[in-house]
């Protein structure tokens, strides 16, 4: 009788291992777990579920047609990274732009990077590489420095070590919640840039600050207009009104109601002299060039 010889049994690639039930990996010091966590692994995007801490929240719906097309064309280059959290079962940390751009071409796998975490370290993961990685808007950033602050305990310091920015960028960013809600979708949504609202910012008062935005907006001020707009409100707060000189009569009723309007209009304080006689003189003050042609385009925009 012959010999039967047992063929040996070919290695297994990473996805089959994955789902085997009676050699789940769930930790670290799990059997075959050096092989998989850390190495590039095609999942089932069914398998796959959005992370709940994922700080983006605004997805360009033609941004990622245009991704698809890409990955159509060239495969997904970067893979996403994931945590697993049951046999068969995995969670979002990284790449939500390719892995919904992968569901839109209606692909079946995904490649992708696993990862063993609890829920505090999935987190810290997706907030520290989302900002390092993903182009979020200011207010999504801020957000994410915000829960790094909250939920995961870390000092301002400590972040700057985390995500490789220094300690007043970050304390920058963080300024930006306290600007009104109203400002700060105008500023996911694009209507203006980080620079504005670090400008707005130096007003404590929130119906101040939507004053100005809305002013912005209206006269499409830049950055350097809108610093220039708020040090006149400043300005404004702190200066104390003269008492009348010798020679100037104290101002009528009709210019104290009129210099509101004109210094609304303007952006800046108007200064009112009147004499005597009743004859007087308007004084308009300008920070800088710009701010002299932002007055003369209110101008010209009357005739």
């Amino acid at each position: 009788m012959a010999k039967v010889v047992k063929k040996q049994a070919l290695g297994r690639g990473l996805s089959a291992l994955l789902k085997d039930p009676t050699n789940d990996i769930s930790s670290v010091q799990d059997k075959n777990a050096d092989k998989v966590i850390g190495n590039i692994v095609d999942l089932d995007i069914t398998s796959i579920e959005i992370n709940p801490f994922q700080p983006r929240t605004n997805f360009n719906e033609e941004a990622l047609r245009e991704l698809a097309t890409s990955i159509k064309e060239l495969g997904v280059i970067q893979p996403i990274t994931v945590r697993k959290l049951d046999f068969n079962k995995y969670q979002l940390v990284s790449g939500e732009r390719r892995f919904r751009a992968s569901k839109l071409l209606g692909l079946e796998t995904i490649p992708a990077y696993i990862r063993i975490a609890n829920d505090q370290e999935s987190l810290e993961m997706a907030l520290v590489e989302n900002i390092q990685r993903q182009d979020l808007d200011p207010i999504e950033i801020a957000l994410s420095y915000q829960r790094l602050i909250d939920e995961i305990n870390l000092t301002q310091e400590q972040m700057s070590d985390r995500v490789g920015k220094k300690r007043s960028t970050i304390a920058n960013y963080l300024r930006l919640l306290k600007l009104d809600p109203i400002i700060q979708t105008g500023m996911r949504d694009g209507f203006i840039s980080m620079g504005h609202g670090r400008a707005i910012i130096n007003i404590e008062d929130q119906n101040a600050q939507l004053e100005i935005y809305e002013k912005i907006i209206s006269n499409k001020l830049s950055v350097r207009d809108t610093e220039a707009l708020v040090k006149t409100y400043q300005e404004e707060k702190t200066v104390k009104v003269p008492k009348s000189k010798s020679g100037e009569q104290e101002l009528p009723v009709f210019i104290k109601d009129g210099i509101k309007e004109f210094s609304e209009y303007f952006g800046h304080k108007i200064k009112v002299k009147v004499s005597k006689n009743g004859k007087g003189t308007i004084s308009i003050p300008f920070h800088s060039e710009e701010d002299f042609n932002r007055m003369q385009k209110l101008v010209k925009g009357v005739k």
